[in-house]
């Protein structure tokens, strides 16, 4: 039985993936499952980006609106709730059509990849009350006699993941890295034809992303912000540590001014955009269209339309 066949359309913010998406969907009679981490979340639109009603015309688009600000969302879960849509998508003999810029939700998804069942929050409290009693260093020691090739990567500082380590062994087991290898043998569970979007000039990327945060502070980001802060989506959280909410959480709290705020959202989103195309880099078989000034949104959906024409 063959791989069944995805297209991923993926790229920093700002190059037109959602457009693009939208375009290759009509012509070629496909539905769009979004890959990006942050609008899963409800409530979050303007500094999401989340594509509009207009913007999605009448194409069907999943994994957007699926959890609360408040809950603690993974991409576990983003695997296990999408590949629902994609192989429904499938079934119904259209193409599914991933869109998004979040490397890690995309490749794990096109693997099918599985992970280890989460603790509850009672253990977790309890590693995380060790981890603070006796130091980052101390548990990293004592995670070498029981996963030396996870200990390895991590360091003392990295809390998170240190606890996470012994939830894995604590709830299957078994190691994480004897999971993760497991895993990693598995053979794909969609077949990713892909394509990465970006500028020939890095610079025109990094001032449409300027420019998208000065429209979303116009849009009413600052209000948005403070909504979920008076629905109680408290700072440490996932969903408002995303860039261009925890910038403005500060911000109301008085730690720096508006204009800070703003500056600081820019800069992080540049850094990001950057860390995302050096993800997408990795993937040798990624096909890349590469824009002069603006998305040539009619040209990328005619080569895409041709391709995948020629893979039916």
């Amino acid at each position: 039985m063959s791989t069944p066949k995805v297209l991923v359309i993926a790229g920093p913010t700002a190059t037109g993936k959602t457009l693009l998406g939208v375009q290759v969907a009509k012509a070629v009679g496909g539905e769009v499952v979004s890959a990006d981490a942050m609008q899963v979340y409800k409530y979050m639109d303007i500094g999401t980006a989340k594509p509009t009603p207009d913007e999605m015309d009448n194409i069907p688009h999943y994994m957007i609106n699926t959890a609360l600000p408040w809950e603690d969302y993974s991409v576990a879960r983003y695997v296990r709730e999408a590949q629902v849509h994609v192989d429904d998508i499938l079934s119904r003999g259209k193409l599914p059509i991933i869109v998004g810029g979040s490397g890690l939700y995309i490749d794990s998804l096109l693997a099918g990849r599985t992970f280890t069942a989460r603790a509850d929050e009672d253990l977790r409290k309890t590693l995380e009350a060790r981890y603070d009693s006796i130091g980052g260093e101390n548990m990293l020691e004592e995670l070498k006699a029981l996963d030396c090739e996870r200990a390895e990567k991590l360091f003392p500082n990295d809390k998170k993941r240190i606890v996470r380590a012994f939830e894995a062994i604590e709830m299957s087991g078994k190691p994480l890295s004897e999971h993760d290898t497991q895993s990693k043998t598995q053979p794909p569970k969609y077949d990713g034809i892909k394509f990465v979007l970006t500028f020939n000039d890095r610079a025109v990327l990094y001032s449409r992303i300027d420019n998208r945060v000065d429209l979303m502070i116009e849009n009413g980001l600052l209000q948005e912000v403070q909504s979920l802060i008076d629905m109680g989506a408290g700072r440490s959280g996932t969903s408002m540590k995303a860039i261009g909410y925890k910038e403005l959480v500060d911000a109301a709290h008085g730690e720096i001014t508006q204009e800070a705020a703003v500056d600081k959202i820019k800069r992080e989103s540049r850094r990001y955009a950057k860390r995302q195309l050096t993800w997408f880099r990795r993937d040798k078989n990624a096909s890349w269209l590469t824009w002069d000034k603006t998305p040539d949104i009619n040209f990328g959906a005619e080569k895409i339309t041709g391709i995948i024409n020629e893979t039916k």
